[in-house]
């Protein structure tokens, strides 16, 4: 969807900074100096409104190859799926991460399998064991997977006992 701006249609916020920006780029544009009603094309975001841009800006995640944010690291902006990680942006970042930055509209599950699988290991084989020992379906699952809050920085996933183990992931965005 393309979204445009002219000088006939209604106020907006966009279209006052865009005002503001004209008054300051009009030295350097004869059209605009000549103040000609000249419709902006504002954005060609694939079905995305002005708002929604607006709310997912701050839904993102910085994941770090060490631990304290250190090394290679890499953005993603959500909402996104990667069902693996043997290419993020030309790299094979699979049990490569180690800290994240979770942005502040953003939810980061990661998951130690590809295909967002969750590991039954093979107790999960043996119910009875695993009742007589305490170990629920719940447990095998936190030990698959990771979620981590809105502006969340686990800055070591060695201490979740996830250290290099992400083969999956999801950032969802929040309201």
């Amino acid at each position: 969807m393309i979204f445009v701006c002219s000088e006939r249609s209604n106020p907006h916020p966009l279209r006052t900074a865009i005002k503001e920006r004209r008054k300051t780029m009009s030295s350097l544009h004869p059209l605009l100096r000549a103040n000609r009603a000249i419709p902006l094309i504002i954005l060609a975001l694939l079905g995305q409104s002005p708002a929604a841009l607006a709310k997912n800006t701050d839904c993102w995640a910085d994941f770090y190859e060490y631990a304290q944010f250190i090394g290679d690291h890499f953005r993603i902006q959500g909402p996104k799926e990667l069902p693996n990680l043997r290419n993020v942006n030309g790299e094979n970042w699979e049990s490569r991460i180690d800290s994240i930055i979770v942005g502040p509209k953003a939810r980061v599950t990661i998951y130690e399998n590809i295909n967002y699988k969750l590991t039954l290991t093979e107790m999960a084989k043996y119910p009875v064991l695993m009742k007589s020992l305490g170990i629920t379906e719940k447990d095998i699952r936190e030990d698959s997977e990771l979620i981590f809050d809105a502006k969340s920085k686990p800055h070591h996933l060695g201490e979740y006992n996830f250290h290099k183990k992400t083969k999956s992931l999801k950032v969802q965005c929040l309201d």
